[in-house]
């Protein structure tokens, strides 16, 4: 009787705390549904009339098509350079067990620890030497550089639970190194590398400092994060387009999570616990 009461307890605890995450999602899911008065008025009370206008709207104001290609493009160029260069890393540091491996690991992870906010305008310094300032492949390969980081000390940990002798084996059947990593040991690594895939690309997907450091200046090659910002003004705020296209915004990424839920608690219990 007293485990079910207690069951009981957690479950509704859960729910509470669920709903204060949830809240701010819904209300912008609600007033993105509203006209600009009823927003103004109250807040918090639903929408006279479910109305699809302001959707419309804000596709349109927003260019969603060529703006999503834009995020789709960042995002992938991002995550893409990210997968590879962390497994490969994490897969060598892994594997190496020495002092000086071990050294390179921590200097390695250490980013983790520094805030952007401390070296953003250094970054900025370099892009700009780089030329990687206004492109959307240019701000991708900026992130490579940021996502590495964690992702390889994810990788690290999962590489763990691989046994070397499949290493071995590809040595003994000639398989070039490189080869061996793609076809034989990144394969394995499907677990927490979807758990990196979908980490980085909700981050980059949603993220606005960076993109507005190196993309503020290049409206076609803006995200749709920027372009949602353009609603919020100095002097008015477009309040049911700014609550539409938020919601167009982060859609994609809400999806992706809750697709691929499963496969990211797997990925990061798995590489953590054999860490």
């Amino acid at each position: 009787m007293r485990k079910k009461l207690l069951r009981g307890f957690l479950t509704i605890l859960l729910f509470v705390v669920l709903l204060i995450y949830l809240y701010p999602l819904i209300l912008v899911a609600i007033n993105s549904f509203k006209t600009f008065s009823e927003i103004t008025t109250n807040v918090i009370a639903l929408p006279s009339r479910i109305t699809f206008e302001n959707y419309a709207e804000a596709f349109e104001i927003l260019r969603y098509p060529n703006l999503f290609l834009n995020t789709f493009i960042v995002t992938l160029t991002g995550t893409a350079g990210v997968v590879i260069i962390s497994s490969m890393a994490g897969y060598k540091l892994s594997r190496t067990r020495t002092r000086v491996s071990w050294a390179i690991f921590l200097i390695c992870i250490a980013p983790m620890m520094i805030p952007f906010q401390s070296f953003m305008i250094a970054l900025v310094k370099v892009a700009k030497i780089l030329s990687l300032i206004g492109s959307t492949y240019g701000l991708g390969i900026i992130y490579w550089g940021l996502g590495v980081p964690l992702s390889m000390f994810m990788y690290h940990g999962f590489v763990k639970t691989i046994p070397k002798e499949m290493d071995e084996c590809a040595v003994i059947d000639g398989c070039p190194p490189f080869r061996a990593f793609f076809r034989i040991i990144l394969p394995l690594l499907k677990p927490v590398t979807v758990s990196v895939v979908v980490i980085n690309a909700m981050w980059m997907w949603n993220d606005f400092l960076l993109p507005l450091l190196i993309l503020s200046g290049e409206k076609k090659a803006l995200t749709l994060q920027l372009a949602a910002y353009n609603f919020f003004g100095q002097y008015k705020i477009e309040w049911n387009y700014a609550m539409a296209a938020v919601f167009l915004t982060i859609i994609p990424a809400i999806i992706i999570y809750l697709v691929l839920q499963k496969q990211i608690i797997k990925g990061m219990v798995t590489g953590a616990v054999k860490a």
